[in-house]
């Protein structure tokens, strides 16, 4: 009796205990899902944090104002302005590893059209700002430094912005107004999307930073050159910690701090904060699949319990083969393969199960979906696995029945 002998006598058993056979499976079937489909939710999640990672912009360093203590009472992060326009231009001059470093003001601003207006948020900053936030134009131009110099009334929007002020996608020379003062809309910026956090990024009106602050936001910056914050680009991600220790050593030393004395400023390393979260995402991932991974194991014993009372039911039948010729590797491998087939038959529904809900899951939650082979053929070579393993102890129990007892068994 060869294997496609036994393979055959193997699905005509199963066959005929159609029922039994699916409700034996239902343990494979549920943990192969379920281990895709955690593996793929936290696959897409991944892809999710990258998206935002590169939609933030890479290798980058953001240093905002610090706090001061007065009369032993701390004022609270950023209470005081530390940090000015002439710190972020010393540290794109003396520190070899940056590439930018855009200093930057904010406020909020009410934009005018026609018979149209939008509340958003205004930003003046530099030209090195979208290089270091890796932002382009989809439409006209960037405002140049003489722009930047002179205080022009130029100004970069949002597709946000675009999209609630304008019928025309293209407004590139129209005039808008922001809290009364009338400005040439120069250039549309591409679509950005949501930070982390979950705000729109693409909801915002850049002007060049002088004039911000001498035409807008100057009442909320009466500290001279001093700015919200200092968005920084390191020449590469393997810089990135170089960079944060030469800025926190130049910065100090422009605000003549003493040894032992606190920063009056705050770096922030936004990739080293993203990563964590990637993580995190990684490892509750890991956590979910190995959990998933239980449901195989139950299911494993799930087949061994049936294929044991297989064995009980079907004690004549191996008898009765027996004493025509069967081997006991014969009805070894019968019942084998029966357990390995159960296995197989119900990792196949899993992966069909699995990417289904994967699918699922992904556009509920508006996730990217992420479907890795590896994940697919790791958790079906496990199933067979674990078909092998359970089916093994009730293989070798049938094959070394006696043939007079099994003939004899009622």
């Amino acid at each position: 009796m060869n294997y496609l002998d036994s393979l055959g006598a193997a699905l005509l058993a199963l066959r005929v205990n159609v029922l039994r056979s699916v409700l034996t499976t239902l343990g494979i079937i549920i943990g192969v899902a379920a281990v895709i489909s955690m593996v793929s939710i936290g696959a897409g999640a991944q892809a999710r944090v990258d998206e935002v990672i590169g939609s933030l912009g890479s290798n980058l360093i953001i240093i905002l104002n610090g706090t001061t203590t007065t009369g032993g009472a701390s004022l609270g992060s950023g209470a005081v302005p530390t940090v000015t326009e002439d710190d972020a231009y010393a540290v794109q001059k003396e520190v070899p590893e940056v590439l930018a470093a855009a200093p930057m003001i904010r406020g909020p601003g009410q934009v005018v059209f026609g018979n149209l207006n939008w509340s958003t948020i205004v930003y003046g900053v530099t030209g090195e700002y979208f290089v270091a936030r890796e932002w382009a134009v989809s439409d006209g131009r960037i405002f140049s430094p003489e722009e930047n110099r002179g205080a022009a009334k130029v100004a970069l929007l949002g597709r946000t912005v675009v999209e609630n002020l304008f019928p025309d996608p293209n407004p590139v020379g129209r005039i808008i107004r922001i809290n009364r003062t009338p400005f040439e809309v120069v250039g549309v910026l591409e679509d950005k999307g949501q930070t982390p956090m979950g705000t729109d990024q693409d909801d915002v009106v850049f002007l060049p930073l002088s004039t911000a602050r001498k035409r807008l936001l100057g009442q909320q910056h009466l500290g001279g050159r001093t700015v919200s914050s200092v968005m920084v680009k390191a020449r590469s991600s393997e810089l990135i910690d170089q960079a944060e220790r030469q800025i926190r050593e130049l910065l100090r030393q422009r605000h003549r701090l003493r040894s032992g004395q606190d920063d009056d400023f705050r770096i922030r390393n936004l990739s080293q904060i993203l990563e964590a979260r990637a993580e995190s995402s990684r490892t509750m991932t890991f956590l979910l699949a190995a959990v998933a991974s239980v449901s195989l194991i139950v299911g494993g014993i799930g087949i061994m319990n049936i294929m044991l009372v297989s064995v009980t039911e079907r004690t004549r039948e191996i008898g009765l083969r027996m004493a025509v010729g069967a081997r006991s590797s014969d009805i070894l491998a019968q019942f084998l393969i029966e357990a390995v087939t159960l296995s197989l038959l119900g990792g196949l529904i899993g992966i069909i199960l699995g990417l289904g809900g994967s699918a699922a899951f992904a556009s509920a939650a508006q996730l990217p979906l992420v479907v890795g082979l590896r994940s697919v053929l790791l958790a079906f070579g496990f199933s067979a696995l674990v078909g092998v393993f359970f089916g093994y102890y009730p293989a070798r129990k049938a094959s070394r029945l006696d043939p007079i007892e099994a003939l004899r068994y009622e």
